[in-house]
């Protein structure tokens, strides 16, 4: 999470420049661990965070097609 070491504030990174300067003081954001790994890209979302996404996917597919087979039942 990018954050400023001089206001001592977090900004999300879509309030930030193209060149990470804090938009109060004008100095360098620092951008933080979580954000980029040793080789300085960019960290993947999880593989647990799509298993997720899956189930809601399915379930909400079930729960579907169980409405329309209500309709037509």
């Amino acid at each position: 999470m990018p954050s400023c070491n001089t206001c001592d504030k977090f900004f999300n990174p879509a309030t930030l420049d193209e060149e990470g300067v804090c938009p109060d003081c004008g100095r360098q954001v620092t951008i933080g661990e979580m954000a980029h790994d040793f080789d300085n890209e960019t960290v993947k979302v999880p593989w647990h965070f799509w298993v997720g996404v899956a189930a809601v996917i399915g379930y909400l597919g079930w729960r579907l097609i169980q409405g329309v087979g209500l309709l037509f039942w």
